[in-house]
């Protein structure tokens, strides 16, 4: 779609300018510009100056179109290919709406043992349900009902690893409860060390017996090291994040087989620098580092790690992007849940974090995927938790309410296994992690078809 964009306006610019066959008119202007390039040159003129400032601007110009267009546009487009490919064929599934369905949700909070009471907000006094009534909708196909059955039976033997922050526990809550509705036997599920469902805990891991599987968390909210700072260094410095050195507990990360990585909403000056918290790399204090040249410098670090500890013959990763809030006011301290979604994307999407992951991405030459989930979050100001949190003393325009979005996040997580499971006849034999492709391709050699073609596509 760029490139098509670009094609019409040069091919305007050239029309202006005449084009092969056309016309020549012959002016008074024209012979005397004629003259003027035929002239021999006399040392440098008014005229010649400008007209080298507007070519240098010209250049200039266009070779940051390039770049961009290159880096930006169709490395983003590499990186994100098993959910958005070229051509009439396929769908982005992240691209698309919010549609009323009666169906779901797909789980009830109150009945999964896994799922914190902090995100349950039906069951801290929330009276609407509404917000619990909506799928995501791609704009060019439609997907199929997840079923729990069947991913149980893609991920047995397997290990599914989720990392970041508060984010990344709700997905991984909510990824739970909704495996749990495929379960015969609830007890054969159980957290492996017998804790409770805490933000506090930097581990937590819960086993489905019957599947042989495990579905892990690990609480790293900047990816990379943070420690205490010297007690005889700046005074101001009371912690450091270690920009080039990933979480210790990355050790623990990398023998499994799919692997779903989130970070961004720490990365603030409220939580970092207002706490004390500066960086630091190659054993260097770096006090005048922004925010977001830190947060692409630990992206570099979790990528290098990916290339060098990941087998990617087994483990398929994944990123997660930054997920929208809703605050308002003149603080941003003011939290209004809708009772419907929005009609158009609202919310502090931090589009530069979505860029710098982009790029780093891009630039790897290893696979990873990004899911690309900030638009669908940021028609969603009536799912956060607001008043319904436990206790209910806090204010939430940042975190979800379960059941809600970080169902859809998983259900593209995956798609592509549902589908092939669900049209198996017999025994399937699948390999040990298939590729999950979030593009939807009418067929598949092999497979049924991954999405029914909407009515439009019809």
């Amino acid at each position: 779609m760029v490139s098509g964009s670009f094609s019409r306006s040069a091919s305007a610019r050239l029309t202006a300018r005449g084009g092969v066959g056309s016309p020549r008119v012959s002016t008074p202007g024209a012979a005397h510009r004629s003259w003027w390039a035929a002239a021999p040159p006399s040392g440098p003129s008014l005229d010649r100056v400008v007209l080298a400032f507007f070519l240098a601007s010209v250049a200039l110009v266009l070779s940051c179109a390039l770049y961009l267009y290159v880096f930006r546009y169709l490395g983003r487009g590499r990186v994100v290919a098993d959910f958005a490919a070229e051509g009439l064929e396929s769908c982005d599934v992240f691209d698309g709406v919010w549609v009323p369905d009666d169906r779901y949700p797909l789980y009830n909070s109150s009945q999964c043992p896994f799922a914190e009471r902090g995100f349950n907000c039906l069951a801290n006094g929330r009276k609407d349900a509404e917000y619990l009534k909506w799928r995501w909708k791609p704009r060019g196909c439609d997907l199929p009902r997840f079923s729990a059955r069947a991913v149980l039976q893609w991920l047995r033997g397997k290990r599914v690893v989720f990392v970041g922050d508060s984010m990344s526990r709700t997905q991984w809550e909510s990824f739970i409860c909704m495996l749990m509705t495929g379960v015969d036997d609830p007890e054969t599920v159980y957290e492996v060390n017998g804790n409770q469902i805490s933000k506090t805990i930097r581990f937590l891991g819960v086993r489905f017996e019957s599947f042989n599987l495990s579905v892990e968390f690990f609480r790293s909210v900047f990816l990379v090291q943070q420690i205490p700072a010297l007690r005889h260094g700046r005074r101001r410095v009371r912690a450091i994040l270690k920009l080039d050195k990933l979480d210790d507990l990355s050790q623990k990360w990398a023998n499994s087989d799919v692997l779903i990585f989130n970070s961004g909403h720490w990365w603030t000056a409220s939580k970092l620098f207002d706490m004390g918290c500066y960086f630091e790399a190659g054993g260097v204090l770096k006090l005048g580092t922004s925010i977001n040249a830190a947060f692409k410098m630990a992206l570099e670090t979790w990528a290098s790690w990916v290339k060098e500890r990941i087998d990617l013959r087994r483990t398929r990763v994944f990123f997660r992007t930054y997920e929208p809030s809703h605050w308002s006011g003149l603080n941003q301290k003011v939290c209004e849940v809708t009772e419907q979604p929005t009609a158009e994307a609202k919310g502090n999407d931090r589009r530069e974090f979505g860029d710098i992951l982009a790029d780093v991405v891009a630039n790897m030459s290893v696979p990873v995927t990004i899911l690309n989930v900030t638009l669908m979050g940021a028609f969603r100001s009536d799912a956060h938790i607001g008043l319904w949190s436990h206790p209910n003393t806090i204010l939430d325009c940042s975190h979800w309410c379960l059941p809600g979005v970080p169902d859809a996040w998983n259900e593209l997580l995956f798609l592509k296994n549902i589908v092939v499971l669900r049209n198996c006849i017999g025994a399937c034999s699948l390999p040990s992690v298939q590729p999950v492709d979030g593009v939807i391709p009418k067929s598949v050699t092999g497979m049924a078809n991954l999405a029914t073609p909407s009515k439009r596509q019809k």
